[in-house]
This record gives C-alpha cells, sequence and structure tokens, in this order.
C-alpha cells in the first residue's frame, strides 16, 4: 500500500512538472491529436499507479515520451501547413446562413437530429439567425449566430472547409 501511495504521488507531480515545462496544451482538446495523447497519458498513470504494470519508471518514461512526442507533434504541426493538414482534421462547415449544407451532413455523418440539438444547445429559435454551424476538429459543434444582420469577420471562418 505505501508503494501505491508513493507511486501515485510521484507521477502526479511529475504530470505537474512536465504540464509546466510543456504547456497547458498537452491536457487540450484542440487536435485529436491532444485527445488521444490525454487519455494515454491517463490510462499509464491509472495503470502505473494502481497495478504497477508497467512499473513506476517505465510509467514515467512512457508519460514523458507522450508529452515530448506531443509537444514535438504540435511544434511540427505550428510550423508546416502541409504536417498539419496531414495530422488534424479540417472544421467543416454544416449551415450557413442559415440553410444545412447536406453534403457536408453526409460527410461528417451527422444527423439532422444531432444538428438540431446543438442548435437548442445554443438557444437558436431561428434557422434565419444562424449564420454558421461549424463541426471543428475536436469533434465539438460551433453555433455562430445572432439576432441582427451583423456580417462575420472572415479570420473566423478562415479554416473552415466548405466557407
Amino acid at each position: 500500500m505505501p508503494e501505491v501511495i508513493i507511486g501515485t504521488i510521484f507521477l502526479y507531480i511529475l504530470l505537474i512538472v512536465f504540464t509546466r515545462l510543456f504547456g497547458l496544451k498537452s491536457f487540450s482538446k484542440m487536435t485529436g491529436f491532444d485527445f488521444l495523447n490525454t487519455v494515454a497519458i491517463g490510462n499509464l498513470l491509472a495503470m502505473s499507479a494502481a497495478t504497477s504494470s508497467p512499473s513506476l519508471f517505465v510509467g514515467a518514461l512512457l508519460i514523458g515520451m507522450l508529452y515530448l512526442l506531443n509537444y514535438l507533434v504540435t511544434y511540427v504541426m505550428f510550423k508546416s501547413k502541409t504536417a498539419r493538414s496531414m495530422i488534424d482534421n479540417t472544421p467543416t462547415l454544416l449551415m450557413k446562413d442559415g440553410k444545412m449544407i447536406e453534403e457536408n451532413l453526409k460527410k461528417t455523418k451527422v444527423t439532422k437530429n444531432e444538428l438540431r440539438g446543438k442548435l437548442r444547445e445554443a438557444n437558436v429559435i431561428r434557422l434565419s439567425e444562424v449564420r454558421a454551424v461549424v463541426l471543428e476538429t475536436t469533434g465539438d459543434v460551433s453555433v455562430l449566430h445572432t439576432s441582427g444582420d451583423e456580417k462575420m469577420e472572415d479570420f473566423i471562418m478562415e479554416d473552415v472547409e466548405g466557407y
């Protein structure tokens, strides 16, 4: 039992140190790769602390390697548009100016019921209020709407496929 307690404290402190070294993005959901990294780190932490398989040292080493790999992939994606397009998904437009884009709904396998739910979550009461609905790289759905005729700035939709 003392090994589990000491090991858990050690791994927890190690996670704090790695997060400080490599940045908070290590635990973000900004990309699918970030999400996978977070799940893998959590799994390794739990396995190393609770089962000692992998051992504490091997678990710490693997967690450190995942942080380093995530940092390197993020760095490469930051520097190279080609790498970014190969590794990361592209945000996809599902609705524009109140109209559903059926082709993109089919391509992303988002149902109209799921879309309706996201519109309700965003408090949309008229489709004419919707400027854009975007399936983000993380799998989240962003609903951009207004009650007026405000125009969206191009910067917001710059990387969205189909805009």
